[in-house]
């Protein structure tokens, strides 16, 4: 983890004038084309989730505005950034995961696997780890939305947001629009901008 030196950062007053607002949070949602994606997984036999999730955490941790968080009125970047994604219980009811990220996607999907037996297995809300280096993020497969809001705790909070709609068939083309939410004292509509284009490539590769 590195600590930003907010004096010599050439963000210092973006963050100071966005640190201070009540919701600092921008967000946007962006249709992905998934084709590629979705047959990939297929061909692997692999869950799509898994490899769309997978490909995601690539882009960020591509990205340092997307590895940055405020820490005691500091700013940090983490150097690795994980999943902590919403899993469901067979009644319906979800909870909070924490999937450690690594380069290798058949290792984060056993990671995933390990965090679904936990949530499985318990009737706890939150994972037994629960820090800043991750993302928090959402699937939604049943609906396919155009627009999407987050709830805010009214807490300082500097953790990056998405959810994944439900997968779209347009002519020949699969599109997933994908919600994204970000703290603008640390990150701005460029580097958004940045992660599409980075989470695209991994997606078509």
């Amino acid at each position: 983890m590195e600590v930003i030196d907010i004096n010599t950062w050439n963000r210092k007053q973006q963050f100071e004038h966005f640190k201070s607002f009540a919701d600092p949070y921008f967000g946007m949602t962006i249709p992905f084309d998934v084709s590629n994606a979705y047959a990939s997984a297929k061909k692997l036999r692999i869950s799509f989730f898994a490899k769309y999730l997978h490909d995601c955490m690539k882009a960020i941790n591509d990205i340092d505005a997307l590895k940055m968080r405020i820490l005691n009125d500091n700013v940090v970047k983490f150097d690795v950034i994980h999943a902590s994604a919403t899993l469901m219980r067979a009644d319906m009811t979800f909870a909070l995961s924490y999937i450690h990220y690594s380069p290798d996607i058949y290792e984060f999907i056993n990671n995933i696997e390990k965090e679904k037996t936990r949530v499985l297995n318990t009737n706890d809300f939150y994972p037994p780890e629960n820090k800043l280096d991750c993302i928090h993020c959402s699937a939604i497969p049943w609906i396919n939305f155009s627009g999407h809001k987050e709830a805010v705790s009214g807490v300082l909070d500097s953790v990056p947001k998405l959810a994944f709609s439900k997968m779209n068939k347009t002519n020949d083309t699969l599109e997933m629009n994908v919600a994204i939410y970000a703290n603008h004292a640390l990150v701005d509509g460029y580097h958004v901008g940045i992660f599409s284009e980075k989470f695209q490539h991994y997606l078509n590769k």
